[in-house]
């Protein structure tokens, strides 16, 4: 029972059943997303494409459990999050999820390390275990060397890979980025590019992806285009990243 229960779970690392958000405003209730359905299995990447204000970073967030759906509901690692208060949710996120920004969002008056370090941290899993593997993440984006330095020291280029250092220092079983490439330059974007794809192979992390890219989005296995907060179009595409 055990072994078929386990099974069923990886099947599905993302369910989402006609997700709907709208936001109260002046002239009427503002629709952003219009019961989007779709479901990724575990080890799956999904690129989420379309024109600014299509929905896809209100998607993401959403499936994310950063905020609630208006309609619709959301199972995220075998779990209905929909029902969960926030720091439910926080703790479904802090278990299962990994997040790389546009902007980082690194804490300021941390060393690379211990931005790394955050995640565990929460979890109140410290120590001398967890700075080896935020040592050998460093090192695995290139950031060995730099592992005291603060944010402001970095670049734009390496303060994004400490974030994907980060992303994964709590081996999460799905990885959500949002727009990971669009503040850098085309060579740091690329290397970006490779190292998120390289780990998250290593790993079997599944990976849903927002991006204005359509090169970076065929990297993926599938590709889910939105306009007006509606989903236009969901294909395979020849990707076996």
């Amino acid at each position: 029972m055990y072994l078929v229960t386990l099974f069923m779970s990886v099947q599905s690392m993302l369910k989402v059943e006609r997700l709907t958000k709208t936001y109260p405003a002046a002239g009427g209730p503002l629709t952003v997303l219009r019961e989007v359905s779709f479901e990724l299995p575990a080890a799956a990447s999904l690129a989420i494409v379309g024109p600014s204000g299509s929905g896809k970073t209100t998607l993401l967030g959403l499936c994310a459990g950063l905020d609630r759906p208006s309609g619709g509901r959301v199972e995220l690692a075998g779990e209905d999050i929909g029902h969960l208060d926030e720091d439910a949710r926080a703790r479904v996120r802090n278990a299962h999820v990994g997040f790389v920004f546009q902007n980082f969002q690194l804490i300021p008056t941390l060393t690379a390390q211990e931005n790394v370090l955050v995640p565990l941290e929460l979890r109140g899993e410290g120590g001398a275990e967890a700075e080896a593997e935020a040592q050998r993440l460093l090192e695995r984006v290139g950031l060995g060397a730099r592992r005291d330095h603060y944010p402001v020291q970095l670049s734009g280029g390496e303060q994004q890979r400490v974030a994907l250092a980060r992303a994964f220092m709590n081996r999460p079983k799905i990885l959500f980025c949002d727009e990971p490439t669009g503040n850098l330059d085309d060579d740091t974007a690329a290397a970006m590019v490779e190292l998120i794809f390289g780990i998250n192979r290593e790993r079997g992390t599944t990976l849903v992806l927002v991006t204005h890219n359509l090169e970076l989005a065929r990297r993926c296995q599938r590709i889910m285009r939105l306009k007006g907060g509606a989903v236009i179009s969901d294909e395979n595409t020849l990707a076996r990243e």
